[in-house]
This record gives structure tokens, sequence and C-alpha cells, in this order.
């Protein structure tokens, strides 16, 4: 009996919202991560990624919720290690896409060292934290981004700390791609993402995206019909490989300024571990990956 044929090329339609979406979102009425998600899916009908090379990751918190509502790969991680989970998916198979989507306490405070080493090793990958400046998941506890004077569980007569500064926080960690929107501006988000995906290397998007429950009006500032600003940066007078002048919009006062902030071609983890492996194999003169695995253990004999 012949095997069956197998076809030399299989056709596939094309990424839609509905084919992606998978469980219904459960955020709260009102919150802004219902429209990060909106903008994620747009983004992806755009730029027509095959669907089994998309993954999607997160650690805990309401906005790690994310992989349950995307139909790709997906999983959760324990709370602030989601990015060396998505170190190991990127370097082992640098043919996916690689998405990891958290909240300012899962990116700046248990996850902060983390993103540091992600930032400076330049992993090929796209982050995007979720700032709503509060632990919502677990009913309104200071955030590391909570302003001053706000009161909370944690916090019953106003937080005393100064809140970490999330721009300076991300260029100083390394990102070769630092950038900012607001879950109120779709059109910007979609525009930012697109830039972060695109470029090759470790890209970073804060969004502001308000927790209603916990947090109502946090981002009033930057919204425009609720008599706030939304600020774009002019790159025409701002050069975004220039990292002084990244560090001095991060300087500037609240609500500040959204688009890329920083910008720069850096080689890769991924392509410098590449290069490792081709040198590796040609020393070896071609020895399988077992081969190699047995002769490393036997050293340790």
């Amino acid at each position: 009996m012949s095997a069956p044929s197998v076809p030399s090329k299989v056709e596939r339609g094309t990424i839609t919202k509905k084919g992606i979406a998978a469980d219904h979102p459960t955020w709260c009425p009102g919150c802004g991560d219902f429209a990060v998600l909106a903008a994620f899916f747009k983004t992806l009908e755009k730029l027509q990624f095959p669907q089994e090379k998309i993954v999607t990751l997160a650690g805990i918190g309401c906005s790690s919720r994310f992989p349950y509502f995307v139909n790709t790969h997906g999983g959760h991680f324990i709370h602030g290690r989601a990015l060396p989970f998505a170190t190991g998916v990127s370097l082992g198979r640098d043919d996916l896409h690689v998405f990891v989507f958290g909240g300012d306490g899962d990116g700046f405070s248990i996850g902060g060292n983390h993103l540091d080493h992600a930032g400076r090793k330049n992993i090929r990958l796209t982050y995007v934290i979720m700032d709503n400046f509060v632990y919502g998941l677990t009913k309104k506890q200071t955030s590391p981004t909570s302003p001053q004077g706000f009161k909370s569980k944690t916090d019953p007569m106003g937080a005393i700390d100064r809140p970490t500064n999330p721009m300076r926080k991300l260029l100083s960690s390394g990102a070769t791609f630092v950038g900012r929107t607001h879950a109120t501006q779709i059109k910007h988000m979609m525009a930012m993402y697109e830039r972060a995906i695109n470029h090759d290397g470790f890209s970073v998007v804060e969004c502001l995206s308000e927790c209603v429950e916990f947090y109502k009006g946090a981002f009033d500032a930057a919204i425009p019909r609720k008599g706030g600003a939304f600020d774009i940066i002019d790159e025409e007078e701002h050069d975004v490989t220039n990292m002084a002048s990244a560090l001095a919009l991060a300087e500037e006062e609240w609500p500040g300024k959204f688009g890329v902030y920083y910008q720069k071609k850096e080689p890769t983890k991924n392509d410098l571990e590449q290069a490792n492996i081709e040198k590796a194999r040609i020393k070896s003169k071609g020895a399988s990956d077992l081969d190699l695995l047995k002769s490393t253990f036997a050293m340790m004999k």
C-alpha cells in the first residue's frame, strides 16, 4: 500500500480577528485592556503572520490574561518572569514572532530585573506593558507607578514612595526600541505596535490603560475629550537614535509625550548565539546535536 501523498504547499487563510480570537475577555467593563487587545488583533490582521508562528506570553495580573484571549501558541509564567520564559522561546525558535504582555507591577516591580537583562541582551521579541498605575487583580494596591498620595489598601494614608519613571526605566534597560501610547488612541497604538514588531531586537511599548474600577480618571490628562492633551512626538525634531534626547523626553512633566522615544539597530542575542552555533558546528565537523550533548556530559565525568 502506497503512502498518502503530501501536498507540497499548505494553503492557509488570512489572519482575521475572528480566527485569532479565543475566549471572550473577562476584564471589568470599561477596562482599557479591551482596546489594547483590539489594537493587537488589528495589527496582526495587517501584518498577516502565519498563525502557527505567533506566540503570546504573559506573567500574572489583569493584563496578563492576554494568552487566554488570543488563539495562538501561548502561556502564563510566574509573576514577573514572563521575559525569561519568552527569551528561551525566542532563542530556541527564532522563526516565531514572540509577544509578551504584562502590567506595571509585573514589569516594573517583581519583573524589573528581568526587564534589564532582556534589554541588555537585545532579545528578538516585543513587550507591551499595560500600565494602569495600580495592582488591580488584587483589588487596589499601590504599584510601582502609583503617584505619591494615591490611597490604596496597602497605603490607606496615601503612597509616600516616589513612583518609577517608566520611560526612564525602559531606556536605561538597554531596549533598542522604546515607544509609548494610550489605550484610547487605537490608531496610534497600532502604529506603535507595528513599528515595535518590525524592529529587529528587544522592543517595548508602554501603553497607558485605565483601570476604571480602582483608579478611574488616572489618565484623563492625556485624553483630549476629557480636557487633556495627547501630545505626539515630532520625529522631525526628535532624533530617535539619540539616547540623551530620549531621556530628556522621559523627564517631561506628566502626562508627557507619546510616540517613539528611542530606536537603534544593534546586534541581537539571537544572531550572536546563532553565529556561535555555526562556529561550533564547523569545529565539531558536523556532529549531530545528540553527539554534542553526549560529549558535553562526558566532560563532566
